[in-house]
């Protein structure tokens, strides 16, 4: 009599995985709340503007004004120029600061000190001022005016932004220089090269990754700062726009539009700054950031992926 014998199923399987962890998200309410808050706020904001005695229609019927236009471009004038003077000034400064001599290394450092100690426009008023202590600019066989017809505001503007520009400019580009490691100069030497031919091809394009970001910020704070010069009766955009808002009685309007045409062109910078640190970023990390229309490709690229496969499925 044959016997069989019963087998259990259950042991030719595999035994069952562990269990999915259920994860449950934390509920942030207090974000939502915040949320709730800022949007009221701005709510309230643009009501109380919306009822407001403004006339919105005054802004574009000026915002391509031949003035304000003008104005547009003296103010970006006026940013490169004094940018021109800070960006070459700050490299000299920096490269005296760090110099051993102590004579260069004190002036560089007063220099720096007194520029970053006095606000911009007390130095502009200085400038513009000066006719009362000095009739005349005598430069000799050279050069021989009155100061009134030599310091114009466009001179003042320049000298005001551009020399207290350098001051801070040379921190930066100290910051920058001391960011390359001391054993790149010395190799450099090894191999014979000269203190200048070190700096122009070693030290500075390995600086100008530290240098970059926030010059580009300095680059943004002088377009702004170029306000001031309205109060050395130099004619920018926002001279332009008290000037028309006087003529027309629209005050506040073009005051909106000047801040409009700020925002215009700090915008722009914004752009070039990102894509100038990309550039100068390469070597220094692995994958460079993605640019925003690589982003925007990206998206609609898984977007277009997500609609397709949906369809198909």
């Amino acid at each position: 009599m044959t016997d069989f014998k019963k087998t259990d199923s259950s042991a030719d399987t595999p035994p069952a995985g562990p269990e999915a962890i259920r994860a449950v998200p934390v509920r942030h309410w207090g974000r939502y709340v915040a949320a709730v808050v800022a949007l009221g706020i701005f709510g309230l904001l643009v009501w109380a503007f919306a009822n407001g005695d403004i006339n919105w229609g005054a802004i574009p019927d000026y915002f391509f004004n031949d003035r304000i236009l003008k104005g547009v471009r003296e103010t970006l004038v006026l940013t490169f120029l004094s940018m021109l003077i800070g960006i070459v000034g700050g490299v000299v400064l920096a490269v005296m600061r760090l110099s051993k001599n102590p004579v260069t290394s004190s002036i560089a450092w007063f220099y720096i000190w007194f520029f970053r100690g006095t606000p911009v426009l007390v130095q502009l008023f200085v400038w513009f001022n000066l006719g009362f202590v000095f009739e005349y600019v005598n430069l000799g066989p050279i050069y021989k005016d009155q100061w009134s017809d030599f310091m114009t505001p466009f001179l003042t503007a320049l000298l005001g932004l551009g020399l207290n520009e350098a001051a801070y400019m040379a921190e930066i580009c100290r910051a920058g220089l001391l960011s390359v490691d001391e054993g790149q100069s010395e190799a450099s030497h090894a191999l014979g090269m000269s203190h200048g031919k070190t700096l122009r091809r070693i030290v500075i394009p390995q600086a100008m990754r530290v240098i970059v970001p926030p010059t580009g910020n300095e680059v943004i704070n002088m377009l702004k700062t170029t306000s001031l010069v309205a109060a050395v009766q130099y004619p920018e955009l926002l001279r332009f726009s008290q000037d028309i808002g006087t003529t027309s009685g629209a005050t506040v309007e073009m005051l909106f539009l000047a801040a409009a045409w700020y925002l215009i062109m700090t915008s722009v910078l914004s752009v070039g700054q990102y894509y100038i640190e990309r550039y100068y970023a390469r070597g220094s990390s692995r994958a460079l950031p993605a640019t925003p229309f690589q982003k925007i490709k990206a998206n609609m690229l898984s977007l277009s992926n997500r609609s397709g496969g949906g369809a198909t499925a």
